[in-house]
């Protein structure tokens, strides 16, 4: 073996090494196995993982650029927290982004476009059947990634890009709202998203992505502010 194909060998192993770290960790970050605020030890991961501490590092800058860990002054590493503060203006930009897209979808869409969302929803209502919340998050991301990029505008799909994997933990706790037994009709929100695409009713598109954020965002707002203090006799 030349040093040239021993070089390219090693990078492969290192790559697919960081994509293992990257998709563990972050299915355990998104899961809230770590919960926010739980420290990231290097060393702890080279021996869990049986490799050095390079692609475990590279790992963990992938995670910091979608937002999962942070890096603290100390040069130590954290799971990044949940910024409620900032939810109302969250919320605000991810509801208008359901019905911006969801429009430009039902304005531009072709049929390719088309096969593409319908094989990303079969995906996710049987992702929805198994009861599998991990998978739900992730297909429901492509279902709604395939709508945006069917409006033909790539600074809206990128900025609901964005929205969609920032908040993916906050669909974690939507799901878990339901115990992971996601209600029917939520399923059919979504063939009901797709038939307005499909026929192209504009004004229909908008109303059902702004209800399907509505529906979202009103049950995370309950489960947040739920009372769930036990109510002790003293």
């Amino acid at each position: 073996m030349t040093d040239k194909t021993a070089t390219h060998s090693t990078d492969r192993k290192r790559g697919s090494g960081v994509k293992l770290v990257y998709d563990v960790l972050r299915d355990e970050i998104i899961s809230l196995s770590l919960p926010p605020g739980s420290p990231i030890d290097e060393i702890q991961l080279a021996e869990r993982f049986a490799m050095s501490r390079t692609p475990i590092r590279e790992a963990l800058v992938r995670l910091a650029g979608d937002g999962l860990v942070t890096t603290l002054p100390n040069r130590s590493t954290v799971v990044s927290n949940i910024d409620f503060l900032n939810l109302p203006a969250f919320f605000d930009a991810i509801t208008l982004m359901y019905r911006v897209t969801t429009r430009q979808a039902a304005q531009n869409r072709t049929p390719e476009d088309l096969a593409l969302i319908r094989a990303q929803q079969a995906e996710f209502a049987e992702a929805v059947h198994a009861q599998d919340a991990l998978a739900m998050i992730s297909t429901n991301r492509e279902f709604h990634v395939a709508i945006a990029e069917a409006g033909r505008n790539p600074y809206y799909a990128g900025l609901f890009i964005r929205l969609l994997d920032e908040g993916r933990r906050l669909l974690r706790l939507y799901y878990s709202s339901y115990s992971d037994r996601l209600p029917s009709e939520f399923v059919t929100e979504h063939e009901e998203m797709i038939r307005c695409i499909e026929v192209q009713d504009i004004e229909g598109a908008d109303r059902i992505g702004s209800s399907h954020a509505n529906q979202i965002v009103n049950q995370i707002r309950t489960m947040i502010s739920e009372d769930r203090r036990d109510q002790i006799s003293l």
